[in-house]
């Protein structure tokens, strides 16, 4: 998210709130909108580390603004971020995790756990679908709720996986690489 946060001040200085309405103008139909303190939270780091400087401007009838501005460090690591390989999807599940912790403690039966993130699943899809309508044809935000969708889609695909592994069988425990 730092990144996103540099990025943003890369297109010109700016304050908290105005670091909110680009986020949010970006990426709220797909994440949700950023808390405020987050932002300040997330400069703070960046300033520490030396990649945005802030100036304290004083306004008429309320209090000072802190204005940021990206530096030359923060301009390179912002370029070095952008040609840098995406990370790969991760395969830790949150899902899976809760599948070995309820097999090993013989607690809600798996089947449950499937079927209520099944219906998560299609209930979120639902969601994305109808935010894609309203999207603007071709626009980001259209990319970003498609590729949301298509991650949910392909999460609907693996639990049909766990549904043919699970008829009429607990999920098998010899397959934990030898570790009891």
């Amino acid at each position: 998210m730092r990144f996103v946060f540099l990025a943003l001040v890369a297109r010109g200085d700016t304050y908290g709130y105005e670091l909110k309405r680009r986020y949010d103008a970006w990426f709220s139909s797909a994440w949700g909108e950023v808390n405020i303190g987050q932002i300040y939270v997330t400069m703070g780091r960046l300033q520490r580390d030396g990649l945005v400087t802030s100036q304290a401007v004083p306004q008429a009838t309320r209090p000072q603004r802190k204005v940021f501005a990206i530096t030359e460090l923060g301009a390179k690591a912002l370029e070095d971020w952008l040609h840098e390989p995406s990370e790969l999807p991760s395969s830790k599940s949150d899902l899976l995790l809760r599948l070995v912790g309820t097999t090993l403690l013989d607690a809600t039966p798996v089947r449950v756990l499937v079927a209520e993130h099944r219906q998560r699943c299609l209930e979120a899809l639902r969601m994305l679908d109808g935010q894609v309508e309203r999207a603007g044809r071709g626009s980001l935000t259209e990319l970003l709720l498609q590729g949301s969708a298509l991650h949910v889609q392909a999460e609907l695909r693996w639990l049909d996986l766990l549904d043919q592994r699970l008829r009429g069988q607990a999920l098998p425990l010899s397959d934990h690489g030898g570790v009891p």
